[in-house]
């Protein structure tokens, strides 16, 4: 397993990662106009946005891309694990990964947590710090707290 910067030729890699990821698990919590805007959200544009501003990763099992997170100032962004390797550690290899990468400059780690996450980031310590309603296509709302890990001494 090695976690790896990507550049931009590992632009398709990252959005086959994140489309594949968002449609095969998203709809099981959101209604449709709330996906569109995932996916709308995350797209080619701003994957290739954050790749040219070195801010994308990609884990790797052997040579298998199978997750990526990115890191924007203290914020991670853009963490999705292919659903075939769900549950294998692989998200919480990157979300270690990308924490570590943030403390060393900032206080405290902020994260948009959807529903499919947000048990996971109470269970590491996040606190609810704001809560969010977007109104999408047809009337859908996507709904989402902000979540802040704050900078624990040791």
């Amino acid at each position: 397993m090695k976690i790896v910067l990507a550049h931009k030729e590992d632009c398709e890699t990252v959005r086959k990662i994140t489309r594949t990821t968002i449609e095969s698990i998203y709809p099981g919590y959101y209604p449709a106009g709330a996906v569109r805007f995932f996916l709308e959200h995350h797209s080619d544009e701003h994957i290739s946005a954050d790749i040219s501003d070195s801010r994308v990763y990609i884990i790797y099992e052997d040579r298998e891309p199978v997750g990526t997170v990115t890191v924007s100032a203290n914020n991670i962004n853009r963490l999705f694990v292919l659903p075939e390797y769900q549950h294998r550690g692989y998200g919480k290899m990157l979300l270690d990964f990308a924490e570590k990468k943030i403390l060393e400059s900032y206080d405290c780690v902020q994260i948009d947590a959807s529903f499919p996450a947000k048990r996971i980031y109470l269970k590491r310590g996040y606190k609810e710090i704001e809560y969010n309603i977007i109104e999408t296509d047809n009337g859908d709302c996507l709904c989402y707290d902000v979540m802040r890990l704050e900078k624990t001494d040791g």
